[in-house]
Formats: C-alpha cells, structure tokens, sequence
C-alpha cells in the first residue's frame, strides 16, 4: 500500500495513512500538553509573601532576649519548617543558659506575636504572585494554601494575598507532621479531591519540596535563598513566579488516565 499523499486532481493534499497517523500523533500530544494540572498547591513564607525578611526581625528580637545571636546559618536551617520544629532549632543553635532553660511554648508564642503584628501591617508580596494565582483561577485550576505557619500566621497574611484565591488552606498546626513530612501536601490534596500525582507544588524551601516530592506531587522550587543541590525527578527549579506558567505546570502533571495517576492516592 502506497504512503504518498493522494490529491484526486483538486483539492488540499490529503495525508497517506503513515501521514496521518503522525498527524494524530501530533495532535494528540498537543493536547496533553495544553491539559491543566489537577490542582496547584501553594506554599506562602517566601513564595508569595516575602515575609523572610519580617521572620528575621521576628527571630532576631527572639533570639536577643535569649542572649543570643541569630545567625544565616540558623536561618538556613529553620526556613520552611513548621514553628514547633523551627523553634527546636533556634533554641538548640543559640548556646546560652536562657535558651536551655527557655520554654519552647513561651518561645513560640513570643515569635508569632512578632509576627503577627508584621504580617497584619501588610507584608510585601513577591513579585508575579498575584497575577500568576489570578492566571490560574481564571483557568479554573483548583488552587490550596498550605503553609508551615500557624493558622493565626496565616490569617494574617491572608488579608493582603487574599483568602478568596483558594479553595482549601492548611495551616501548620493543623497536621499532626510538618513539612518535609508528605502529610501537610497530602492533606490539601485530599481536601481537594484531587489525586496528588495530578498535583503541582510551588515551594521556595527544600523542607517543602521534600514534603511535596513524598505526597506523590510534582513540583516548581522557587528558592528564597541559593540552593545548587540536583533537585529530584518531577521538580523544575525557576528563579521567580514571572517563570512560572499553565504550560509549565501541565507539563510537570501526570494526566487523567496514566498508569501513574491510576496507581496514585
């Protein structure tokens, strides 16, 4: 059987049948390619609020009525960690007699006072944050915060980023295992109603991008701070949420009907 294309004298030329078969081979990884992602699950401290800087004042304040010194490398060590585990750090880093002796409950609400005032002066967002949530929800892309913070943390941030963007939020204190534990992505996941290897996790921290990888998500690291280490499969690393798009995080998504997405939970 001949494969030339057939023109029957007039007319467009029309495909032989190794023709088409490529032309349906195109078009069919086209629009996978354009499919949405599941969901998308946002991480906020570093990624769409720029609350670092406020965590560090928050941090430093803490750590002088500990007698200590706060450092970039206990910064390092803390980001990303829910506050119970981020305190623990702290405490252990500082060296001095009042934060041995110090109560790690007492600790942890001197922090989020401090930062609860800071966060409800309005936090800077970072930039593209806004406009790529809008993109989504416009593209009826389910959206979930989940965040390391505290509830009372993240309702204040919630005022300026705004609490109508999405559909689910998950606080810290409200999993039993903080980030890099699976639970807090599973958790938003299951909220969601969406199987988590259709999901897409933004994160700025490795904490986070270790807890989305163990959920089963894929995931777009967005780092606050330098981090050259190989990242794992299913994780794309971008310099700002200006480089983050539909297209990218489609890509990153197993689809409806994949081996994958049939074996995920």
């Amino acid at each position: 059987m001949s494969t030339k294309p057939w023109t029957g004298g007039e007319g467009p030329l029309q495909p032989g049948p190794a023709g088409l078969l490529d032309l349906l081979r195109r078009r069919g990884s086209k629009r996978r390619a354009l499919d949405p992602p599941g969901a998308v699950l946002f991480d906020l401290d570093g990624l769409l609020v720029d609350s670092e800087p406020l965590w560090t004042i928050a941090e430093e304040r803490v750590a002088a009525t500990l007698d200590g010194t706060f450092t970039p490398e206990l910064k390092a060590q803390m980001i990303g960690k829910r506050l119970d585990l981020a305190v623990g750090v702290l405490l252990a880093g500082m060296g001095t007699q009042k934060a041995h002796h110090a109560d790690p409950i007492e600790v942890s609400r001197q922090l989020m006072d401090e930062m609860t005032t800071l966060l409800r002066a309005g936090p800077p967002l970072q930039p593209g944050a806004l406009e790529l949530l809008d993109a989504l929800r416009a593209a009826d892309v389910p959206l979930a915060l989940v965040s390391s913070s505290f509830r009372q943390l993240v309702d204040a941030a919630l005022l300026h980023v705004g609490r109508e963007r999405f559909r689910v939020t998950v606080a810290g204190d409200e999993v039993t295992h903080g980030k890099p534990h699976p639970e807090p992505y599973a958790t938003a996941a299951q909220r969601l109603g969406v199987v988590t290897a259709r999901c897409v996790v933004i994160e700025d921290a490795p904490a986070g991008v270790a807890s989305a990888i163990a959920a089963g998500c894929a995931c777009v690291f967005v780092p606050t701070f330098p981090h050259d280490e190989p990242l794992p499969e299913r994780v794309e690393r971008r310099a700002s949420l200006h480089d983050v798009d539909l297209g990218l995080l489609g890509r990153l998504t197993v689809h409806p009907g994949s081996s994958q997405s049939r074996r995920s939970h």
